[in-house]
């Protein structure tokens, strides 16, 4: 199976991709504004208790103030407090963590009421970003995660990943970190750490440390509140550290600064797979050349079509997602409605894995999938289902199929589910439905050209516009193309983008920034 990472950078955006044998199963899109995501820490204020609830609201600086339950304090939350308060006592010394001592661990079965009070300061950790009407969701157990390792400060346990089977590995590992870490600190050993050396894990560890100690040194600088005292690393480069695989055939990059990011970040955990880290610089855009477009355009949406006819119907609501499976018009197996159902099934749980990874939902999700008549039939789906979703990093469950021939999945919802919005707002009417006559919009296009080379004074720009416009702009041995360029200069290139609509264009400079001429007037 051949694996590749695409990511396309964009002025507000930025959009990552990856392949597995050429099919999209993860995609992720976000703005470059965006400043909360998960992993961010905060110094931040109680606003408000909720004895009913046992939580407490918290002021991070959203609009809408992020929850924090009593159980998610941590049972080392007394030591933080003591240490967060020693911190900001000297603002000129920064008191070691080495030397912090360690309080009774919080009761279990404690309120809200005694452990916090309104305008108390702690440190918080976004552990699920806001979604719909709700605030983030936060823990006072805090975590810096790495290729390798997770550290925790202020907990001294040394835990390895339940994935990994080996009883040796398990202890040599175990061994390896209690004996390079500090004090005060606990370390979780991921699955990616097996038959891993001592000088890579404790490179990583250090790294971790520099992150904490930069972290509670903010802390201890700074006066404001709320304060981000830790960022996540950038979305592209903390995609890759959850989910980078050796076995990569590529990582493809259209920016050069992120291209760089990357290179370094592959560079520290996996030197000898620095090399498949490549900078794109194609006219094409990077995801219409890998065709990631036309997926993204295919596999969202509320129709999801797949083997032979049959398709998929995808709801989304507040507090689920539900999946109804069709077989469409497919005609019916040789040997019977059982078989035909069966097969119609099979495809659907292979397409439903990729769609829970590629969308990334959460939650809960119900299925109805074609009734069955026989038990070694629903097993064998059930089966399936779970072969299926072994790849999917979220931890899940699913329950067997119930007598109504409904299957419930269960999958860690961490961020909203992706949501792209596949049909397309006419470009030229603006909804309104009706447009210039358009034989007509060539010469809108030129006009545009004449007034950005002639007016402006911009002697190179770049036209992006659907693929059969760029076709017929392109046609001919005097194309229309290489009229402009005479007229205007040799400046001026096309290029087709899947994901223009049909009479939509965009201009930009020779630097790649977005020049706007678009004008709603036009249309009058």
């Amino acid at each position: 199976m051949t694996s590749e990472v695409i990511i396309d950078v964009q002025p507000k955006e930025i959009s990552i991709a990856l392949l597995e044998d050429k099919s999209l199963v993860e995609y992720q899109n976000e703005t470059r504004s965006a400043s909360f995501s998960v992993g961010n820490i905060y110094v931040a204020k109680v606003r408000k208790l909720m004895p009913g609830l046992n939580a407490c609201f918290v002021d991070v600086g959203f609009e809408r103030d992020a929850f924090l339950h009593y159980l998610d304090l941590g049972s080392q939350f007394n030591s933080y407090e003591k240490y967060l308060k020693q911190v900001q006592s000297d603002r000129k010394r920064l008191y070691p963590i080495s030397k912090a001592s360690r309080l009774p661990d919080l009761k279990k079965d404690g309120s809200v009421q005694t452990a916090l009070k309104v305008g108390q300061e702690v440190m918080v950790q976004i552990v699920k970003e806001p979604i719909s009407t709700k605030g983030p969701r936060l823990t006072c157990e805090l975590s810096f995660a790495g290729r390798y390792i997770v550290l925790i400060p202020f907990n001294d346990k040394v835990s390895v990943s339940s994935k990994i089977k080996k009883g040796e590995e398990r202890a040599r590992l175990k061994q390896l970190i209690q004996s390079i870490k500090p004090k005060n600190f606990g370390v979780i050993v991921r699955t990616s750490a097996e038959g891993k050396r001592v000088a890579e894990l404790d490179t990583e560890l250090k790294i971790l440390l520099k992150r904490w100690e930069d972290a509670i040194t903010k802390v201890q600088k700074t006066t404001v509140r709320p304060q981000v005292v830790f960022e996540e690393t950038g979305r592209a480069v903390a995609l890759l550290r959850d989910l980078f695989n050796p076995t990569y055939d590529g990582i493809y990059v259209n920016d050069t600064e992120i291209f760089s990011q990357i290179r370094d970040y592959v560079g520290l955990i996996a030197p000898d797979k620095v090399d498949i880290v490549k900078q794109y610089n194609g006219q094409v855009p990077i995801f219409d050349n890998f065709n990631v477009t036309k997926q993204i355009k295919s596999a969202f949406g509320r129709t999801v079509n797949y083997k032979r006819g049959a398709y998929l119907i995808i709801e989304h609501t507040e507090a689920l997602h539900v999946v109804d499976v069709n077989s469409g018009n497919r005609t019916r197996a040789e040997n019977g409605q059982e078989a035909n159902a069966l097969e119609v099934n099979l495809g659907a749980a292979d397409e439903l894995a990729r769609q829970l990874r590629l969308r990334d939902m959460g939650g809960i999700i119900v299925v109805d999938f074609i009734d069955m008549n026989l038990a070694e039939d629903r097993q064998m789906l059930y089966e399936r289902m779970c072969k299926n979703m072994q790849k999917d990093r979220a931890r899940h469950n699913i329950l067997p199929l119930s007598k109504f021939g409904l299957m419930q999945i269960t999958r860690q919802r961490v961020r909203p589910a992706m949501d792209v919005n596949v049909e397309e707002t006419c470009p030229t009417c603006f909804g309104r439905g009706k447009i210039k006559s358009s034989i007509l919009f060539t010469d809108q296009l030129e006009s545009k050209i004449d007034r950005l080379v002639n007016k402006i004074g911009i002697k190179k720009l770049y036209l992006h516009v659907h693929p059969y416009v760029a076709a017929y702009i392109n046609q001919g041995l005097v194309s229309m193309k290489r009229k402009w360029q005479i007229k205007y200069g040799l400046g001026i290139n096309v290029v087709p983008s899947q994901k223009m609509a049909f009479l939509q264009y965009e201009f930009y400079d020779k630097n790649k920034e977005f020049i706007d001429m678009k004008e709603e007037i036009e249309i009058q």
